[in-house]
């Protein structure tokens, strides 16, 4: 390793700690702000040419907005779309019918391995917060335990959602993985289903239940409102829709990408069908689609009220909103910044076996530049030579390793931690306590899973 490389591995380290001690120190700076002058800051301390710092700060916050940012919007209006037809309260009571509070967990955990299979982990989140905000509602109206009622259906939902993002095609990241290493998407997947089982049972509903005794979160009423509203419970001056209709609503931008998904796998891939799967199955056109499909059989003929209901809905977001194009824009710096190389540098000194490198190598430049998807495409370039040599005897579990990998740690330069955080009304010890807990225990549980599966014969 070079001086340089040392160089930008120390300011990674330390531009982290420097933007965790300016949100919670005296100073109390607004996230946004604090992700912002340390974003200046790493860049001037690794020697990046100003024009090139300003255009880094602008392109991640903007990058990041789109891909992030529409979704969130989208989703905050088919929230509030769902829990004013009373559709978030109808599941929410279906569920709660249906399964004891010891069974909660478990029940939000499988549903959120199901919407998990086509979504990414930021658009899961934001379809299910709805379904959440409701049953813990209905929770904390019965007084039912201790702790935080959001924590505890909420962790199990956050565990599935990780798990499913970074271990199943046709997420993006597998996907990457298998594509440079060239290996095969059956095998993989099935691997990824295999490992993500106990990985999401330990960190969503054993940890869940565990860590939400210990906490007191609750978000901010403003947004509990616009998904949960209290009078929506009972209403008897308007018919409900039924619950069919409503879980249709609620899912069809999972069920839009999911037919993405599916025709990945069984299509060609430069047909007509294709093509169109892409484009609906693309997540700011199905969660546009989702809304519009809300609006037509939920509320129909009262065009002034929806109106204002979608206008209403940005406002509690927005700063969600802020703060994650913040953090798109500190991790841009630290990727132009190329402390991507100085990790992969650093892994050549590493002499372990080529799946745990793999992981070693995602988590590395996962955590330092606030990426998965860098972690997952770095060192996945890194052993792509060494699995094509025939060193690795299971290609589709070294795709797997490194996936799992990418999930550790998500921590303050990652916009996920901070739409969680915001969203939940956290501050950064709560949340570090949940997701940045959460997605270390399904990393570690995804490696040792590969690790035992590394001992069977390979699939077919």
């Amino acid at each position: 390793m070079s001086p340089q490389d040392i160089q930008l591995l120390v300011t990674a380290l330390g531009s982290v700690l420097a933007l965790v001690a300016l949100i919670v120190s005296r100073s109390k700076l607004h996230p946004l702000l604090a992700l912002l002058i340390v974003s200046v800051a790493a860049g001037l301390f690794t020697g990046m040419p100003l024009d090139k710092l300003v255009s880094a700060i602008s392109a991640g916050a903007g990058k990041t907005l789109g891909a992030v940012g529409l979704v969130v919007a989208l989703g905050a209006m088919l929230g509030k779309i769902l829990a004013d037809s009373g559709v978030t309260d109808s599941l929410a009571n279906a569920i709660l019918e249906r399964a004891s509070r010891k069974a909660l967990p478990w029940a939000m955990a499988g549903v959120a391995f199901i919407v998990g299979i086509p979504m990414f982990f930021e658009v899961g989140l934001v379809v299910l917060l709805p379904l959440i905000f409701g049953v813990a509602r209905r929770l904390e109206a019965e007084q039912e335990g201790t702790g935080s009622a959001y924590v505890y259906v909420g962790v199990p939902v956050i565990a599935a959602l990780a798990a499913m993002h970074g271990m199943v095609p046709p997420h993006p990241g597998p996907l990457t993985a298998i594509a440079t290493l060239k290996t095969n998407v059956g095998a993989t997947m099935i691997y990824g289903f295999i490992a993500a089982i106990p990985a999401i049972v330990l960190a969503g509903p054993v940890y869940g239940t565990f860590i939400a005794r210990r906490l007191a979160v609750r978000p901010d009423d403003a947004l509990v409102a616009q998904y949960a509203p209290e009078g929506a419970r009972g209403r008897a001056d308007r018919k409900l829709p039924g619950i069919g209709l409503g879980v249709l609503a609620a899912l069809a931008p999972a069920v839009l990408m999911l037919l993405h998904a599916l025709g990945e796998v069984l299509l060609p891939r430069n047909s007509a069908l294709m093509h169109f799967a892409a484009f609906v199955g693309n997540p700011i056109i199905a969660m546009l689609l989702g809304v519009i499909f809300a609006v037509l059989v939920l509320r129909p003929g009262q065009p002034e009220a929806v109106r204002k209901a979608l206008g209403d809905s940005i406002k509690p977001v927005a700063n969600v909103l802020l703060i994650i194009a913040g953090g798109g824009a500190f991790q841009q710096v630290l990727t132009s910044a190329h402390v991507g190389d100085a990790i992969v540098h650093l892994s050549h000194h590493l002499p372990v076996s080529p799946l745990l490198l793999g992981w070693l190598v995602s988590m590395l430049l996962s955590v330092s530049t606030g990426s998965a998807t860098v972690g997952i495409v770095g060192a996945a370039g890194l052993l792509a030579p060494l699995a094509g040599s025939g060193s690795v005897g299971n290609q589709p579990l070294l795709a797997l390793s490194i996936g799992c990998g990418s999930l550790f740690f998500n921590y303050a330069n990652h916009a996920g931690f901070w739409l969680v955080k915001e969203s939940f009304g956290m501050d950064m010890g709560e949340a570090t306590k949940t997701i940045s807990v959460v997605q270390s225990i399904v990393a570690l549980v995804g490696l040792g899973m590969v690790m035992l599966m590394n001992l069977l014969p390979p699939l077919a």
